[in-house]
């Protein structure tokens, strides 16, 4: 009889020790998978700290890498496509789009589409031949319950007031937001959706010089379902400071940063952060006081870092094309990018990572 012991003993090999290179093979390969997969993360997170800027100086947008600062090189070229004046901008779907205002031509604003990756021109979402092309815009989000985009146009001048368009996303006119309950100057500037859904926008009571009016400043709120509006979220009758605002995002704890503009030549340039939900104001971040020159913003994000940067524009070489990015709970800021260098009149900025509705950066950094 053949016992199992038997068995083991006759057909067993001699005892060898295992070759070691199926294991280098496998550290090898296990080595190569990990440094794949650091290569993919590190490049996703490089592309998502992208930071794309409008100049307003050349018509021209920039890109730098938003967490280190290296300027990436010019991403849409001057004159590009018929580009003039790009203001507000958002990445969505793998493009960035771009509102287009024609400035110093007879022609309505437009939004233009670039591929997000080589900036190549992919057309225009709105033309300026479009009856409802935006005369005037400025801020662009995109969002709502149908996922639309609003524009903001400032309108022609002080007798014929501005509207929030809406646009499809095959860039048919879908309406207005309806202002009519608001009684103050609708002359709407930056937009972006709110922690509550609501929309909010920064208006003034007149752009237009010599208009008394002109720091008259409101921050609205609309409904995007009913298109209704709902209420007057500040004013400068409520925030002293609140003169001519413009660019606004909310920040991590729901508080929203809205710049804010001098009111005479004794006054400071800054961005006013307000409580997200009852509007009263909490904090200043000034950006220039008297008598040294004007440093102001048009436009903020946030980045990398829960870091507030702030492209700054004014007069003074010495810091008009600044980027600064900002501790928003120091207020201590650093420079990004110097003056001048490659910036010369930066506008409205985005990153890649940014969401089109509230702007909020969605990067892990």
């Amino acid at each position: 009889m053949v016992t199992p012991t038997s068995i083991f003993t006759r057909w067993s090999l001699p005892c060898r020790k295992p070759s070691p290179m199926p294991l280098r093979r496998f550290r090898s390969s296990l080595v190569s998978i990990l440094f794949s997969v650091a290569a993919i993360s590190v490049n996703l997170s490089a592309r998502a700290q992208e930071l794309f800027i409008g100049d307003a100086g050349n018509s021209t947008i920039q890109e730098f890498n938003g967490s280190s600062g290296a300027y990436r090189g010019t991403f849409v070229t001057s004159g590009s496509s018929g580009l003039s004046g790009p203001a507000g901008m958002i990445y969505t779907d793998g493009e960035l789009v771009v509102v287009n205002q024609n400035v110093n031509l007879p022609l309505s604003g437009e939004i233009f589409r670039f591929d997000g990756k080589t900036g190549m021109f992919l057309g225009k979402l709105v033309s300026a031949s479009d009856v409802n092309a935006p005369y005037a815009p400025r801020g662009i989000v995109r969002g709502g319950p149908d996922n639309v985009f609003y524009v903001a146009d400032v309108g022609s001048d002080c007798s014929s007031q501005g509207d929030i368009k809406l646009y499809n996303d095959a860039g048919a006119f879908l309406g207005n937001l309806d202002r009519s309950k608001f009684t103050g100057g609708f002359f709407p500037r930056g937009l972006v959706f709110g922690p509550d859904g609501l929309l909010y926008v920064s208006v003034f009571g007149c752009p237009y010089a010599d208009s008394p009016n002109r720091l008259v400043g409101y921050v609205l709120r609309f409904n995007a379902t009913t298109k209704a509006f709902v209420d007057v979220f500040a004013s400068n009758q409520s925030i002293p400071d609140l003169h001519r605002p413009e660019g606004l995002v909310f920040d991590k704890e729901g508080n929203l940063w809205v710049t804010g503009f001098r009111a005479t030549t004794s006054d400071s340039d800054k961005v006013l952060k307000l409580n997200g939900k009852t509007g009263a104001l909490l904090d200043e971040l000034v950006l220039s006081t008297p008598p040294a020159p004007r440093a102001y913003a048009q436009a903020i994000i946030f980045g990398p870092g829960n870091r507030l940067y702030v492209p700054i524009m004014g007069g003074d070489a010495t810091t008009a094309g600044e980027l600064r990015r900002c501790n928003v709970k120091t207020k201590v800021c650093d420079v990004v990018a110097p003056a001048g260098n490659p910036l010369q009149g930066p506008f409205y900025l985005i990153f890649k990572n940014s969401n089109p509705a509230m702007l909020g950066y969605g990067g892990s950094d």
